[in-house]
């Protein structure tokens, strides 16, 4: 499967012409067929890391929910000949692969909550969406990012709270049931960057996002607003790229340390950011849980284990920008020390 990637992506490379390159399934999926000791050893094998099988290969991850969860009177296997798997194999390999791809910065989860037409202009919507496309009249794009002020979580040092309670289930310290428990999560170290840019009216920032000393690297710019939007171009580059930009560094806003944890719940993709220090007063335990979702108002259902103190979608002091920038007086303060976890001196193109 990578050789033919590999194939059609050069091709594509060398093409004159603008080329989008669609994968029928990912190299993670692969995961979800094996059993996790396979799996590890396959990686070892092949020195390959999941950042980059997971978040440098692939621009948009596009997961389309089985018939088998919520359109089960489409689920045959005589009308597929390649479909072998009873439904409640096909439920779990759907729910394995699903999470394979938990932790790509740019994942959409197409359920069966429409027919199968308005599926299908779904996952279109979604690739248009995320290369920039204005698809007009023609996809209605009514998903848009939902954000959520988050008051408390179950962590990992509430972990040891929680025990298993026979035919009860999962229980805390004072025996009662945790109907919502955590789901599976993949965390990542997010840093974020902002650019000195020609005019206030611009925005522009660079991103490292890492997991297990393993990298990627974004470049976003926010153009001037036009017809009341302020349209964003994101770019994936290079570690060289990304260590010529930082020296841009705008000294009026902070650098962002995040803590982001990426988890499914429900067939609704969640991505919770978990600052830290060094940050303004003003982001010290603030903790945001964002979704891009067709739902609004209290038709979406929100994780149970979390704690959440009110909707902050359309909330500018909530707005990065906002959140890092610097008081007048601190402008020319000393900077706090970088920290050093997750930045190492050295980067190289995907390996640290």
């Amino acid at each position: 499967m990578m050789q033919v990637e590999n194939t059609f992506f050069d091709l594509a490379s060398n093409c004159r012409r603008n080329c989008l390159v669609i994968c029928d399934r990912g190299i993670m999926d692969g995961s979800a067929y094996l059993k996790p000791e396979d799996w590890k050893k396959l990686k070892e094998k092949n020195n390959w890391n999941e950042v980059d099988l997971r978040d440098s290969r692939y621009n948009l991850v596009v997961h389309m929910v089985s018939a088998a969860i919520g359109a089960e009177d489409f689920y045959r296997l005589d009308n597929n000949s390649t479909r072998t798997e009873g439904i409640e194999i096909a439920r779990e390999l759907d729910k394995l692969t699903a999470q394979a791809w938990v932790g790509h910065p740019y994942y959409d989860v197409i359920d069966n909550s429409t027919d199968f037409e308005r599926k299908v202009v779904r996952m279109i919507a979604a690739v248009c969406n995320r290369l920039g496309i204005e698809a007009g009249d023609r996809l209605s794009l009514d998903s848009k990012k939902r954000k959520f002020l988050v008051n408390k979580m179950m962590d990992d040092s509430d972990s040891f709270q929680l025990k298993i309670n026979g035919a009860h289930g999962l229980t805390d310290e004072k025996g009662i049931s945790v109907v919502n428990s955590y789901p599976q999560f993949q965390d990542f170290i997010v840093v974020h960057d902002y650019l000195v840019t020609p005019n206030h009216h611009m925005q522009a920032r660079i991103r490292r996002r890492g997991q297990n000393g393993n990298w990627t690297y974004t470049h976003t710019t926010r153009r001037p607003e036009i017809n009341k939007e302020s349209p964003e171009l994101r770019m994936q580059i290079s570690a060289r790229e990304y260590r010529l930009l930082l020296v841009q560094k705008d000294v009026n806003h902070y650098t962002i340390y995040k803590k982001r944890r990426c988890f499914l719940w429900k067939n609704q993709y969640f991505q919770m950011d978990i600052y830290e220090e060094p940050c303004h007063p003003r982001c010290r335990g603030l903790i945001i849980l964002e979704t891009y979702t067709t739902l609004l108002d209290k038709d979406l259902e929100l994780p149970g284990f979390l704690e959440i103190i009110k909707e902050i979608t359309n909330d500018g002091n909530y707005s990065m920008y906002k959140l890092s920038k610097k008081d007048s007086d601190e402008v020319n303060r000393v900077p706090p020390s970088p920290r050093t976890d997750g930045v190492p001196e050295t980067i190289t193109d995907g390996v640290v």
